[in-house]
Formats: structure tokens, sequence, C-alpha cells
């Protein structure tokens, strides 16, 4: 089960755009993930970014109350992925 809401995923696509990259280039991967669904166990795991490109990577925390596609963007603007 993917903890990455669509709403999210598209988050991701759009900045990819505006910063003029494609998406073929850029994998997503997540782990550790879990598939507990309730108010005390929310969703939640990790995702690399991977460039395919240039092989950088990061890996940011996902699920309920993260921001991670925010700090996608401002690592992307800093060169993280060269």
């Amino acid at each position: 089960m993917s903890v990455i809401a669509p709403d999210e995923k598209a988050d991701f696509v759009a900045i990819l755009h505006r910063h003029q990259l494609a998406e073929a280039d850029f994998l997503l991967q997540e782990t550790d993930t879990t598939d507990v669904v309730d108010e005390v166990y929310p969703l939640q795991g990790y995702v690399t970014v991977v460039r395919r490109s240039t092989l950088k990577e990061r890996e940011y925390r996902i699920g309920h109350g993260t921001a991670w596609t925010t700090a996608f963007e401002k690592d992307l603007a800093q060169g993280t992925f060269g």
C-alpha cells in the first residue's frame, strides 16, 4: 500500500514541471511504510527521491502530517539533486 497520497504525487510532478525537469528522471522509493490506519497509528514511512541522471538521492518522512513535497522543492532549489 502506498503512503504517498495522490495529491502529494501531483504536487511532486507540479514541482518538477515548475523547475522544468522530466518526471522520468526521478524515482520515488517508499520504505518502512505502515499498514495501520487509525487515529492512534496513522500511515507513515519514508520516501527516497532519486534523480537518475545524477544518482543524487534524499530521504523524506512521509505520511500523516508531513510536508515532504515542500522539503523536496526546497532541496531541489538549493541544488541537492545536481
